[in-house]
């Protein structure tokens, strides 16, 4: 397992970039630590999986450097990197058993087949693939192959991070959440660097404690679950955290405190400058209480 740096990470699928709307990626700064649990979150189009593939290295970033322990592994393979990654569809053998299936990377590495055996039941227990080990792939319901090509990931013992792409995407509402549960459960179980890449605010919340929120190819925030629900930084993240997501509304500066329409709104901390040229103040539905005297808390 490693450390994961991304250092001043950019990247563009454009031969020449004139604008900021040019790049998939802008100046991405990261630490992810050994054996943690990450979430890249953010709508379609915001760059996170080209930030992951560039990780996996299936694709060269045009500025910037990905180093593993400290070590520049930019220019590496894949195969050079030891990672496993679980794609959006599952990437299965059809004419294998599901044993065969679990076997296969590890087979290629060249394990002995009592280690390959223990391995394979191990990750079919912990996926509850057991009863259909002997059963060919091709018969399985698409939640069943999709737990194969997770516990493809999962067998290796020695990787340096595994790389989730939208893995629950084909997955019925009722699975999903028995899935997410099993990953966070086997995270704690193998503790190993797990970085889960997806769009769903539930999935990443419920997974990663660290959640890197990407917006418009940048890193916007990246914080704890909680933190992102109470202390978002930038307005999308107030927006795109939380069901409803959090109300925004233009207000101005009375003493170090927010004044809507003339009635002062007590903040945490107060704000000594007002040099902005704009000032707005988020509000969570769930915290919004009314008074018996009808004046405003």
């Amino acid at each position: 397992m490693s450390k994961i740096t991304l250092n001043d990470l950019s990247h563009s699928y454009l031969d020449k970039q004139n604008s900021d709307s040019d790049w998939a990626l802008r100046n991405i700064n990261l630490d992810w630590q050994d054996g943690g649990a990450y979430a890249l979150l953010g709508p379609s189009g915001c760059g996170k999986t080209t930030l992951l593939n560039i990780v996996s290295g299936l694709l060269n970033p045009t500025k910037g450097k990905v180093l593993f322990d400290g070590k520049d592994i930019t220019s590496q393979t894949p195969v050079e990197r030891n990672i496993a990654q679980i794609f959006q569809f599952p990437v299965i053998y059809d004419t294998m058993t599901v044993y065969e299936n679990l076997a296969f990377p590890l087979k290629n590495r060249g394990m002995s087949d009592g280690e390959i055996d223990l391995r394979v039941k191990e990750i079919a227990e912990m996926l509850e693939l057991t009863k259909t080990l002997n059963n060919r792939a091709s018969g399985l319901t698409a939640d069943g192959k999709q737990k194969i090509s997770l516990g493809r990931g999962l067998a290796r013992s020695k990787v340096n991070v595994i790389m989730f792409d939208e893995p629950l995407t084909v997955i019925d509402p009722h699975l999903k959440w028995v899935l997410r549960s099993k990953l966070k459960e086997l995270h704690q179980k193998i503790n190993r660097t797990m970085i889960y890449v997806t769009h769903d605010q539930t999935e990443a919340l419920t997974f990663a404690d660290q959640v890197v929120v990407m917006h418009e190819g940048q890193v916007v925030q990246t914080g704890t679950p909680v933190e992102l629900f109470e202390k978002p930084k930038h307005t999308f993240v107030g927006h795109f955290i939380g069901s409803p997501g959090m109300n925004i509304i233009p207000c101005k500066l009375d003493n170090g405190n927010a004044a809507i329409d003339g009635v002062k709104v007590s903040v945490s901390s107060q704000i000594k400058k007002s040099n902005f040229s704009k000032t707005e103040i988020g509000i969570r539905p769930e915290f919004v209480s009314f008074s018996e005297e009808g004046i405003p808390v």
